[in-house]
């Protein structure tokens, strides 16, 4: 048997963990049970979102083949495992663990699953994730909050005032050297992904406006700053907040995972792509390296039977009928869903229940999956235009066998946004993020880095390393550093340049 407790530093100080508590119950339980003791790990996390998708203890089979291609090989590994035992250590103090972890030996719960395996970007959870942005206004009406409130101290630093002034600062002295040998053109494009409610993007205009004043270049009169979301309520709302700027502005709905598709027309003509809180966001699938062997982690989204039965009662139906009624929503929206469906829908109100509902209550299983090769998985698919060819599995080879066993996210969304978004930087352009970077990949061996729930939507820490491995093959240099305008917090800066 194979321990993993990865929330090390809680065994010591205020308020640390006990380990026996939140261990050896789970070992008992499997000493008890019909299992291979040489072919059990035992993986102890800190699930620090409260809201997530997982249960306080969780199976996770090993397989040794490919379910969908019966007789393809995959490499041998140092260990065999057949199963992974999942503990969410924040949760086990007050759970029965013996008892939870025996029931799950004893056979699979009951459950309502809403999807088939598959990896862990194509699930529902972003489905999910895409309405929540699609029909945000109907979710705070419910909720009574903006979705700003969600966020760890109730604002995005993106907004604060000193990082925005050094930004444009650092603007500044770029277009005064190219001014200088007559190489500035006229207009002066700024794009901003994820605008949210048009907090950022006023402070960003504001100061700007302030500072060109003292400047005396007249790059405020050249400017043009491009907001651009997803969601186009949240356009709509981010326009009446820069309404004093409004001339200088347009703005954008598109899909952040391929910004070029909409904003070719810019490519080598930005100075600056500003990313907030959008990566964590968007898509991912998450790779392992275990026992010498490696994995893609498959999942499926489900409803424990409990809530299951509670969120079918409060919409007329039974459980079995909550799968269609879920892909209803998915595809049709709140809106549209009483339409569809008014024996269960009376009306808009009671839709956003059942959508509020069902997303607290959703749960995803886990598997892994053997890869034949890294070489055969696609990170990124080729889009066809110049510069942007499929990103292969083979750059997660570095950081998988980098040493001890390791499961990363390998945040397809955040690298296809990531990519595409260089191809549209001037020469002397940057793209500043800032976001929930892992900055070395040891931590992933150490914390658990989502998925979460973030109010109505799903957030995944960012695989750093892997996007500034990225970023080097492309040309660019990638750098982090804490968050200098705001002392705590995680929120990390990443910087692409190209290189001198």
């Amino acid at each position: 048997m194979l321990v993993d407790f990865r929330p090390h530093t809680r065994l010591r100080g205020d308020g640390r963990v006990d380990l026996a508590t939140s261990l050896l119950p789970v070992v008992e339980a499997l000493a008890e049970a019909d299992v291979d003791l040489a072919k059990v790990r035992v993986v102890s996390d800190w699930v620090q979102y409260r809201e997530n998708f997982r249960e306080v203890v969780d199976l996770r089979p090993i397989l040794h083949s490919v379910p969908a291609a019966a007789g393809v090989p995959v490499s041998l590994g140092v260990r065999e495992d057949d199963l992974e035992v999942a503990v969410d250590v924040r949760r086990s103090q007050d759970a029965p663990l013996k008892e939870l972890t025996a029931a799950l030996l004893r056979g699979a719960p009951e459950r309502i699953v809403l999807e088939d395996w598959g990896r862990g970007s194509r699930s529902c959870i972003w489905d999910f994730n895409a309405l929540y942005w699609s029909a945000l206004e109907l979710w705070e009406k419910a909720t009574g909050r903006g979705y700003e409130q969600a966020l760890p101290g109730g604002e995005s630093d993106a907004r604060n005032i000193d990082a925005a002034r050094e930004l444009i600062l650092g603007l500044f002295s770029v277009w005064d050297r190219l001014a200088e040998s007559n190489a500035l053109p006229d207009e002066l494009y700024v794009v901003e992904l994820g605008v949210g409610n048009g907090g950022q993007a006023k402070v960003f205009l504001d100061v700007f406006r302030e500072l060109d004043l003292a400047h005396g270049r007249g790059y405020y009169r050249r400017l043009r700053y491009l907001m651009c979301d997803y969601s186009q309520h949240v356009l709509d709302l981010a326009r009446e907040t820069v309404a004093d700027h409004l001339a200088h502005v347009s703005s954008f709905a598109l899909d952040a995972t391929r910004p070029a598709t909409a904003l070719g027309f810019l490519q080598y003509k930005v100075f600056l792509v500003y990313v907030s809180n959008v990566y964590d966001n968007l898509p991912t699938d998450e790779v392992a390296q275990l026992g010498g062997r490696t994995y893609c982690v498959e999942t499926r989204a489900y409803l424990p039977a409990a809530a299951a039965e509670g969120i079918a009662a409060a919409a007329g139906a039974t459980p079995a009928e909550l799968p269609g009624l879920v892909h209803k929503l998915l595809r049709l929206g709140p809106a549209l869903l009483p339409e569809a469906a008014p024996a269960h829908f009376p009306d808009v109100d009671s839709a956003v229940d059942f959508w509020r509902r069902t997303w607290s209550a959703l749960r995803l299983e886990e598997r892994y999956v053997p890869l034949p090769g890294l070489d055969a998985y696609t990170i990124v698919p080729a889009t066809g235009r110049d510069g942007l060819t499929t990103l292969s599995g083979e750059l997660l080879r570095p950081l998988l066998e980098s040493g001890a066993d390791l499961r990363m996210h390998v945040n397809n969304g955040a690298l296809a946004s990531f990519v595409d978004s260089l191809m549209l930087l001037h020469p002397f352009g940057t793209l500043v993020c800032h976001d929930l970077f892992v900055t070395d990949v040891n931590g992933y061996r150490t914390h658990f880095r989502g998925p979460g729930k973030y109010d109505g939507s799903v957030v995944n820490w960012v695989n750093g390393p892997l996007l500034a491995h990225v970023g080097r093959r492309h040309g660019f240099d990638v750098t982090y550093e804490p968050f200098r305008h705001r002392s705590g917090g995680n929120i990390v800066t990443m910087t692409a340049q190209t290189r001198d």
